[in-house]
């Protein structure tokens, strides 16, 4: 969208947009909102703190991997440190990167915190 749309109708409560000139600017909006992460993530790489999730990670996720154990090696942490760092019992966190079990609210919440993730990431399937 190079240019303000002209309205069809306008009046104080409310304006009037031709379809076309309306998802033109949604358009020009999201393309704005994409630049703005590119900026922000690219910003955040030069200062040391990129948090994007390499492809080959992405792909054992997608393959089906159980998002702990995906999370944990990206992190480069070994189950024991994850175990001790997350206070959860290295036997436990086993069967939960395992699918043996879901793992309970409160231990996914202090995985998460110590792989610096959303807890919904961290929820398989």
């Amino acid at each position: 969208m190079n240019h303000i749309p002209t309205p069809l109708k306008a009046d104080k409560q409310s304006v009037t947009l031709s379809r076309k000139d309306w998802e033109a600017m949604i358009e020009t909006i999201e393309d704005a909102d994409d630049r703005m992460a590119v900026l922000k993530s690219r910003a955040a790489r030069k200062g040391g703190r990129d948090d994007g999730l390499p492809v080959a990670y992405v792909k054992r996720l997608l393959a089906g991997d159980h998002p702990v154990r995906v999370y944990r090696e990206w992190r480069g942490m070994t189950a024991a440190a994850l175990a001790r760092e997350a206070d959860v019992k290295p036997s436990y966190l086993s069967t939960i990167e395992n699918g043996a079990k879901p793992g309970s609210a409160v231990a996914l919440k202090r995985i998460a915190a110590a792989l610096k993730v959303d807890m919904e990431d961290l929820i398989d399937g």
